[in-house]
């Protein structure tokens, strides 16, 4: 795929990102879970790869944040799902890798240091493992609604 195919398509993938992020979050304490998030990181991993992946997940969360629309938290599980998820794409070709290192990135490691993030920079007093429960929800839904759009071909299509 082209330079300015990815960045259509990257592009695109921002655009629902910012849109449906007042449509589909569901708060959880301070953190608010936003499966479309997991399904934009699984769609960049696999049709665009990791850098884009970081990216997308970075622009996103950065315009969440400036829109009001996310907290903080989006940062520690949208990067780390997305960059886990596009590097064991990129090292294995098997999209459920992918979806494996979305649900993993997100759900554990970005669960945990979303502890340091909600204790220091929100102060909220919540336990290490407060997030790991809704973060691990959010990304299993929005992980596997993104791949069954990647199994219906439907950017193959396009």
């Amino acid at each position: 795929m082209n330079n300015t195919k990815k960045l259509i398509i990257s592009a695109l993938l921002i655009a629902i990102g910012v849109v449906t992020a007042h449509l589909i979050s569901i708060p959880v304490g301070v953190a608010r879970a936003f499966p479309i998030q997991h399904t934009i990181n699984i769609l960049s991993a696999i049709l665009l790869g990791p850098l884009y992946a970081v990216l997308n997940a970075s622009i996103i969360s950065i315009l969440r944040n400036i829109l009001g629309l996310g907290s903080l938290l989006a940062f520690p599980g949208s990067i780390i799902g997305a960059l886990s998820a596009g590097m064991l794409y990129k090292v294995s070709k098997n999209k459920l890798a992918a979806l494996g290192g979305e649900v993993f990135g997100t759900g554990i490691i970005g669960g945990i240091l979303a502890f340091p993030v909600a204790k220091f920079m929100l102060g909220s007093g919540a336990t290490a493992f407060a997030f790991v429960i809704p973060f691990l929800a959010s990304s299993l839904v929005g992980a596997i609604i993104g791949y069954l759009i990647i199994k219906t071909n439907i950017f193959n299509r396009m």
